[in-house]
């Protein structure tokens, strides 16, 4: 058994303490105000370096002993806008937010490896990052902390996050693991007249209603048909009254996508298509894209790592497939400054009701597995500044 997992046992009472405190208290994405208060009294009992942002997030930093390279290790702790229909015990008391996604469970194990950590800091090669996030529901946390100087320096990156899978069970694998996201904005622009006389006008909800039709070919006659692209036409809005022709309609389409190659390909159609619908019916276009965030790239190397320190903690075989989600995560910008690893914990026990899949109403999470993750947390951040990675 790990050494590393034993001393997360001795925390284990706190890490749940502390996670309960979080899941009764809920903040939506960039007010965690009072999430921020807790976790900055955590730290401060620790003696760590703490360093504001321009949001809530926080920075913590741990010198170790003994020079050696940077490495950040990652939580995020934002609730969501969902009344809490669980039956724990310590039930949401901000009515209509509910950390419903883990992000509760995913701080407490952080502050858990950082008490693990702080203990071992003479023995450590090098200098811990931890990464408090706010706004990870809205993709927002992760920008500020790199702005507030988070990431330089930073050789490595390591984050985790609670799936509905066998407690006692990680699935870490290489390559692009959690997609991006873009919303593409397109405003089409005619001219306005009566109903009887569509002649004398310039409608623009046929060519909208034709574009709409069009998307999904874009999808499958541009793209590879390995690759995973989903677009998806959220919002429709054309038009004021039955005899009046649309001068205006506007569409939302949100996007998601892995390889960044496909995301230009359907970008550039996009443009393309809406040009040239625009130019069959003599009106104007525009097109907007707002970047949410990038998909998610897990390093070969790192993911090697990862599963050594899967296996020293959980013991063989804890390593299980799953389909890639086509869930964002602005996990994703940190890995644009330093290689990283993202892996997936499982919290499924269906004895405790532990089944559901994140953002939903009785979402439940089986606290044995917050252990494991402190403890992965920690060997992680052992065993890399000790490689040659």
């Amino acid at each position: 058994m790990s050494n590393v997992l034993d001393k997360a046992k001795k925390y284990e009472d706190h890490i749940i303490k502390i996670r309960r405190k979080l899941h009764e208290n809920p903040e939506l994405s960039c007010q965690e105000f009072e999430t921020k208060k807790l976790i900055v009294e955590e730290l401060k009992k620790l003696g760590l370096e703490i360093k504001e942002t321009s949001g809530t997030s926080l920075i913590a930093v741990l010198k170790g002993g003994k020079p050696g390279k940077t490495i950040a290790l990652r939580a995020d702790f934002d609730a969501l806008p969902i009344i809490e229909q669980s039956d724990v015990e310590f039930i949401s008391k901000n009515h209509g937010v509910m950390h419903a996604c883990g992000h509760d469970g995913h701080t407490a194990m952080l502050l858990g490896a950082a008490n693990i950590l702080s203990e071992m800091k003479e023995e450590i090669n090098g200098e811990i990052r931890f990464f408090f996030q706010e706004g990870e529901e809205i993709f927002a946390g992760a920008k500020k902390i790199i702005e507030a100087g988070g990431m330089k320096g930073v050789d490595a990156c390591f984050g985790m996050h609670g799936m509905p899978i066998p407690t006692g069970t990680v699935n870490i694998e290489s390559g692009y693991r959690l997609s991006g996201c873009d919303t593409i904005y397109v405003n089409f622009e005619g001219v306005s007249g009566h109903g009887s006389a569509p002649h004398l006008a310039k409608d623009t909800i046929h060519p909208a209603c034709l574009f709409v039709t069009d998307l999904q070919s874009i999808i499958t006659k541009n793209l590879n048909p390995q690759e995973a692209v989903v677009v998806s036409v959220g919002k429709f809005n054309g038009g004021t009254k039955a005899n009046i022709i649309s001068k205006y309609t506007e569409l939302e389409i949100s996007m998601r996508y892995f390889n960044p190659e496909a995301r230009k390909t359907v970008h550039e159609a996009i443009i393309r298509h809406t040009k040239s619908i625009a130019e069959a019916y003599e009106i104007k276009v525009d097109v907007r894209i707002e970047e949410s965030t990038l998909s998610l790239y897990n390093s070969p190397e790192m993911v090697e790592l990862a599963k050594k320190v899967a296996t020293e903690i959980l013991g063989e075989n804890c390593n299980v497939p799953i389909p890639r989600p086509m869930a964002s995560e602005d996990m994703s910008y940190y890995f644009e400054h330093a290689k990283g690893v993202y892996i997936f914990i499982g919290y499924k026990n269906e004895e405790k009701g532990s089944i559901y899949f994140p953002h939903h109403e009785k979402f439940k999470l089986d606290e044995d597995y917050f252990k494991y993750g402190a403890a992965i947390f920690v060997e992680f951040a052992l065993d890399y500044l000790k490689s040659n990675l």
